[in-house]
C-alpha cells in the first residue's frame, strides 16, 4: 500500500471517528397516550389557488395554495387522554386542525420561551410543517380529540419524530 493512500485510510478513519463520536443521542420523545386515525386520504396534482372574498363592509380576505408535484391529502382523528403528548414532531406539509372536544396545548420547539398556545372546543389553528417542530399536549383531566387536514408532499411521511428542544422543560 502506498504512503498517499496509509495516510486517505487514516485522516478517513480519524473523521468518522471524531463524527461518531462527538455526535448527539437521539431525543426524540414518542407519544405517550395519544392516538392519531386516519379518516381519509386522497391524492392532488400541483395546487395553484388564490382566492378573495370582499366583504360589503369589513377587511378583504384572501387565500393562497401552490404546491410543486403530487400531495397527498390527510384527514385524521387525533385523541388525547389525560396527561397524553403527541411528543415532538413535525410535518413535512402544513396542518390545519379544529379542537373537536376539551383542551389542547400547543409548544413550538422555535420559541425561546416554551409559552404554551391553549386551544379548546371549537377554536381551531395552523401547523405550519416543515421545519416547525412542536409538540400538542392535553394537560387537563378530561379526554381531547382534535380533526387535522394536512396537506404531504406524495410518498412522504406524515410525521417527522423530532429532537425535544433544549427550551422546554418536558
Amino acid at each position: 500500500m502506498n504512503r498517499r493512500l496509509t495516510w486517505l485510510l487514516l485522516c478517513s478513519a480519524v473523521i468518522v471517528f471524531t463524527v461518531l463520536y462527538h455526535a448527539k443521542k437521539a431525543q426524540a420523545t414518542q407519544p405517550a397516550g395519544f392516538t392519531s386515525t386516519p379518516l381519509a386520504l386522497g391524492k392532488l396534482g400541483a395546487i395553484d389557488i388564490l382566492n378573495s372574498f370582499v366583504p360589503t363592509k369589513g377587511v378583504p380576505w384572501f387565500s393562497f395554495e401552490k404546491t410543486q408535484g403530487f400531495s397527498d391529502l390527510y384527514v385524521q382523528s387525533n385523541d388525547w387522554q389525560p396527561g397524553g403528548t403527541t411528543g415532538w414532531h413535525s410535518h413535512p406539509g402544513h396542518s390545519l386542525i379544529i379542537v373537536t372536544s376539551g383542551t389542547i396545548t400547543d409548544y413550538e420547539g422555535a420559541d425561546p420561551k416554551c409559552r404554551p398556545h391553549v386551544y379548546t372546543t371549537g377554536m381551531a389553528f395552523a401547523d405550519e410543517g416543515g421545519n416547525h417542530v412542536h409538540i400538542v399536549r392535553n394537560e387537563g383531566t378530561v379526554e381531547a380529540t382534535a380533526i387535522a387536514v394536512q396537506t404531504i408532499p406524495s410518498g412522504q411521511p406524515r410525521r417527522i419524530d423530532a429532537d425535544a428542544p433544549g427550551n422546554c422543560p418536558f
